[in-house]
């Protein structure tokens, strides 16, 4: 099976992925059949799928794993901020008319987040608070488990928290698809790079399976007919990535519980 919903960010976006992984299947020869997993059922169950072909995880639990998945090809967003690489990071989100103009201002209010496997959501929001850990207190309420970015946003433009955490390949998307709501977002701060969650299978899939379903998304960027299809998912090729790529995410999380920024708390 295959999916996407970690980005199937609008009804276009979502159509792009199954056009992609449609011509992945034809091209390799390994059937894949596409499902949906919307929220709120959890990506744990997704992930730990035997039948799993072809579907993104993020890095941080793709690094924690004790039976770890095998690596198939990561995207590369087009936007200019990624610099042609295979990484994202985290945009801190507030209301476009708020008042809010940095991240700083933001402290002794209430950010939300994803869950607590979540990189970008989570992980990565706790390791950039690191630079500001002599401010108190940070955040008076850190609200969730909000599960999914676009639960995010959600809370941001009803006022139920004050910032909040956007993956930025998924924020780039919702730009160029769905710009009103993108338009009544804006970024006060972003964190680092970090390498941009990959697109796995099951780790019982045979090499050969792997080497085949790895090699067609590597060679989507030469293929003519699937450029309409890269440009609606803002991306300019598939790369690949070792694994060892994503061992930077548990060492950051690990710096965050060192330096003593806290798990959420006052969690509403």
């Amino acid at each position: 099976m295959a999916n996407a919903r970690m980005y199937a960010v609008t009804p276009a976006v979502a159509a792009a992925w199954r056009a992609l992984f449609d011509r992945v299947a034809r091209d390799s020869g390994v059937p894949l059949t596409y499902i949906d997993h919307a929220a709120p059922a959890p990506l744990e169950a997704l992930w730990a799928r035997d039948d799993l072909g072809a579907a993104f995880m993020c890095g941080y639990p793709f690094a924690s794993a004790v039976s770890k998945p095998r690596l198939l090809a990561a995207p590369v967003p087009a936007p200019a901020r990624y610099g042609g690489r295979p990484q994202y990071c985290t945009d801190f989100i507030v209301r476009a008319d708020s008042q809010f103009t940095q991240l700083q201002e933001t402290f002794g209010g209430r950010i939300g987040w994803t869950v607590a496997h979540s990189q970008s959501g989570y992980n990565a929001v706790r390791h950039h608070l690191l630079r500001y850990e002599g401010t108190r207190p940070l955040y008076r309420n850190w609200v969730g488990p909000l599960v999914t970015p676009r639960r995010v946003i959600e809370a941001v433009l009803a006022d139920e928290i004050d910032v909040g955490p956007l993956d930025s390949y998924v924020h780039d998307l919702l730009k160029q698809h769905d710009p009103a709501t993108a338009s009544r977002l804006r970024v006060i701060e972003s964190t680092a790079m970090t390498p941009i969650p990959p697109l796995i299978a099951s780790p019982i899939v045979d090499h050969a399976t792997v080497t085949r379903l790895r090699g067609s998304l590597l060679s989507c960027a030469d293929a003519p007919e699937m450029r309409a299809t890269l440009d609606t998912l803002l991306v300019t090729r598939f790369a690949e990535i070792d694994a060892v790529a994503y061992d930077i995410l548990p060492q950051w999380a690990r710096a965050a519980d060192a330096g003593g920024v806290p798990a959420p708390r006052g969690i509403t």
